[in-house]
C-alpha cells in the first residue's frame, strides 16, 4: 500500500470515527453517566466491536446484511432497542451527594455495553465490506494491505473514543452536586436514547 493510499484512508477513518453517531453518543452518555473512569471498559468495549464488525464482515455477514433487507431491519433495530434500554436505565440512575461514596462503577458491564452496540451496528458491519476494497492495490498482496487498514482503522478508532470519553467524563467528574449529577444522568439517558433513534433510522 502507498503511503498516498494509506494517507486516504486515514483521512476516511477518521471522517467516519469523528463524526456524531449510535457508538459516540453512547461513549458520551456513559462518560457523563459514570466518569472519566470509564474510558478504558469504553474505549476496550469500542475496540472489540469494531473486531467483531470487521470479522463478521470478511466472513461474508457483511454482503449478507446488504443484499438482506429483513436481517438488516432486524439487527438496526436490535440495536436501537438496547440503545433505548441504557437511555432508561441513564434516567433512573440514583443520584449522590458529594460527601456520599457511589457505589463502584460497574466496568465489565461498561464494557461489554460498549462492545454489543459498537458490533451490532449493520451499517458499520456493511461499510467494512464495502470500504475496505476501494483503497486495496489489486496489483499487491491484499493480506497484508488489509491487516494495514485495520490496525490504521483501530488506532482512529481508539483516538476517537477516548477523546469523546475524556472529555465526557472530565465534565462529569468536575462537578460533583447531587442537582449536576440529575442533569447529567437525564443528558447521559437523553443521548442513548437519541443514539437508538439514530440507529433506527439507518437506511441501506
Amino acid at each position: 500500500m502507498s503511503i498516498k493510499i494509506w494517507l486516504s484512508f486515514l483521512l476516511a477513518s477518521m471522517a467516519l470515527c469523528f463524526t456524531p453517531g449510535p457508538t459516540i453518543f453512547l461513549i458520551m452518555g456513559q462518560s457523563l453517566n459514570h466518569g472519566s473512569k470509564s474510558t478504558l471498559p469504553l474505549v476496550s468495549g469500542v475496540l472489540c466491536g469494531d473486531i467483531i464488525a470487521m470479522a463478521v464482515s470478511f466472513a461474508g455477514l457483511g454482503v449478507l446484511l446488504s443484499t438482506s433487507a429483513v436481517l438488516f431491519i432486524a439487527l438496526k433495530w436490535l440495536a436501537a432497542a438496547y440503545l433505548v434500554y441504557l437511555g432508561i436505565k441513564a434516567w433512573r440512575s440514583p443520584v449522590h451527594s458529594a460527601n456520599i461514596q457511589a457505589p463502584n462503577m460497574p466496568k465489565n458491564r461498561i464494557f461489554r455495553e460498549a462492545m454489543l452496540v459498537t458490533a451490532l451496528n449493520p451499517k458499520g458491519i456493511v461499510f467494512f465490506i464495502a470500504f475496505f476494497p476501494l483503497f486495496i492495490d489489486t496489483n499487491k498482496a491484499a493480506l497484508p494491505q488489509m491487516l494495514t487498514m485495520a490496525l490504521t482503522f483501530l488506532l482512529v478508532s481508539a483516538t476517537s473514543s477516548t477523546c469523546y470519553a475524556s472529555g465526557a467524563g472530565y465534565l462529569r467528574n468536575r462537578v460533583k452536586s447531587a442537582k449536576f449529577q440529575s442533569i447529567f444522568n437525564k443528558t447521559s439517558g437523553t443521548m442513548l436514547m437519541g443514539a437508538g433513534a439514530v440507529t433506527a433510522s439507518l437506511n441501506k
